[in-house]
């Protein structure tokens, strides 16, 4: 049976952080409405509204909001930092509050508004160890065993960072999709090109599990800064530019905190029965 919202029309916000983009449905006060189908046709960029990861709200009893990410693919993410960002902006300013706690399936987080309107968000420690991240068997997760010498990194999804002279014409697209299903990552994992762009700057490009190319990646920017002062190349804070523009990542004794700009780009209503399976046009 096909849920009332659904069927009659459901209200939905399109929001972005550094251009990472995020369909957000918010069903506190309601039975959780996302599945893979709906996902998966919500995220179809020609058929249905795009993003890079879908944004359910729900409640939650040990924090101010619970949160439920999907990638296009229909897949489940466990975190998302932007997408994070951009859902504690708008309880910030439907509530003038200061903080948030926030219930994923990565943990319990924090986001806090900060100067300039930059929203901040801590993602909590990196998972390190093979079986956290988690890997399909036991190696070094400084220095993975494939071609290019990767870091691996986990903060709530895994993360391959790769460290190259020019993160530019690095073939983000070929060499991610592939490294997303190697046999080393049994859930998949997101992929990082990452190079020096100066004094406490890395310029990096992603290629995240279940979307594709992606203008930028929160967990992906704090799994480089990690990888990197890891790897010495950078101290605990960072500036990370990414294709979208600048995210902030501070690596401090209670968490990784990324901070940011968001934007909230329109709210609407999806035509009511949409997905229709038959694909007919329903405003006939």
């Amino acid at each position: 049976m096909q849920d009332r919202r659904l069927a009659s029309g459901l209200p939905f916000i399109k929001m972005h952080g550094a251009g990472n983009d995020f369909v957000i449905i918010d069903s506190r006060g309601h039975e959780p409405v996302v599945g893979p189908d709906l996902a998966r046709a919500l995220g179809d960029r020609h058929r249905g509204v795009g993003f890079d990861q879908l944004v359910e709200i729900r409640d939650a009893v040990d924090a101010d909001i619970g949160l439920d990410f999907w990638n296009a693919d229909g897949s489940r993410a466990g975190a998302c930092g932007n997408a994070t960002r951009c859902v504690a902006r708008l309880i910030m300013e439907g509530s003038e509050v200061a903080e948030l706690t926030v219930r994923t399936r990565r943990g319990l987080l924090r986001a806090r508004r900060g100067a300039e309107e930059d929203i901040s968000v801590n993602m909590g420690q990196p998972q390190l160890s093979w079986r956290d991240i988690p890997l399909a068997r036991e190696v070094d997760t400084l220095h993975l065993p494939l071609a290019g010498d990767p870091a691996a990194v986990g903060m709530g999804n895994p993360h391959c960072v790769f460290f190259v002279e020019d993160a530019e014409r690095a073939p983000v697209a070929e060499r991610g999709a592939r490294v997303e299903t190697d046999p080393l990552f049994p859930e998949a994992t997101n992929v990082e090109f990452v190079s020096l762009a100066g004094p406490g700057r890395l310029r990096m490009r992603v290629w995240e599990r279940g979307t594709g190319l992606t203008l930028a990646c929160g967990s992906g920017a704090c799994a480089v800064a990690v990888a990197a002062h890891r790897r010495g190349l950078s101290d605990r804070r960072v500036l990370i530019e990414a294709d979208g523009g600048m995210l902030g990542v501070d690596w401090r004794e209670d968490g990784v905190w990324l901070s940011g700009p968001t934007a909230h780009v329109f709210s609407a209503t999806l035509a009511p029965g949409f997905p229709d399976p038959e694909g007919r046009d329903e405003s006939r």
